[in-house]
């Protein structure tokens, strides 16, 4: 994932900012209070997931840091930010504890480069995986046992995996925005011509800071949340059209 290039305080700050800002829609409000419980465990899933996917992608090339570092594990302990899982909740999108590399450990097969962008893609695509598996799970349950829908159970069932699914894309696809500290970057640096790359690397303070400005406008939600909704779509559909759901 990415860490922050501000402290700590300034990011507790704009974080209950945003809580308190939300607050208001669950109050008095059951089914939005509902759909906060449920959501819970949808990021517990998306993050953790997330983040092991990027320690196993790196000690698959030959870098044991994430494994030193009890990072190559399912516990979402060693995985969960504080604030970035609660702008996961609230805001739909946000970052688990960054996974740490050495890309010098790389097997010498491939690039320090190319390397990095494994690792940094493998968190994202992770989380479109797990949307595919739990759309599948979703629609196997409409399609086989349409009547345990129809429990108290079974609804609530259903809600958590729409959650999850929506959470998962919502987690892949602002994780591939090129803009560092994100995951997209690190993509995008490795396609990039030497020159593009130093000049990537020298005003990377700069992108924090359009990172962060379009954060807190509100920006980066308005840009994000069209493209969310089409990847959630493209996956919903196409797994509905494989069970012959229209």
């Amino acid at each position: 994932m990415f860490q922050f290039g501000m402290d700590r305080k300034t990011l507790y700050i704009l974080m209950a900012i945003l809580v308190v800002m939300s607050l208001g829609r669950y109050l008095g409000n059951t089914n939005e209070l509902l759909n906060l419980v449920l959501t819970l465990p949808a990021v517990l899933i998306a993050i953790t997931f997330h983040e092991y996917a990027h320690a196993f992608a790196a000690d698959r090339l030959g870098d044991d840091t994430p494994r030193t570092q009890g990072r190559l594990n399912l516990n979402p302990l060693s995985h969960l930010d504080p604030i970035g899982s609660i702008m996961l909740v609230f805001a739909g999108f946000g970052w688990g504890k960054p996974v740490e590399i050495n890309p010098r450990n790389f097997h010498r097969k491939i690039s320090m480069s190319a390397g990095e962008a494994i690792v940094s893609i493998a968190g994202p695509a992770m989380n479109f995986l797990l949307a595919i598996i739990f759309s599948i799970v979703f629609f196997a349950i409409v399609k086989f046992a349409p009547l345990f829908v129809l429990t108290q159970f079974g609804s609530i069932l259903i809600t958590l995996i729409q959650i999850t699914v929506v959470i998962n894309v919502g987690l892949g696809v602002f994780n591939l925005i090129p803009l560092p500290p994100l995951d997209g970057s690190k993509v995008l640096n490795h396609f990039l011509p030497y020159n593009a790359k130093e000049w990537f690397a020298r005003y990377s303070q700069m992108f924090y800071l359009v990172f962060i400005v379009l954060w807190i406008t509100g920006i980066a939600g308005n840009i994000l949340s069209p493209l969310i909704n089409w990847v959630y779509e493209g996956i919903t559909n196409l797994v509905a059209f494989f069970f012959g759901i229209v």
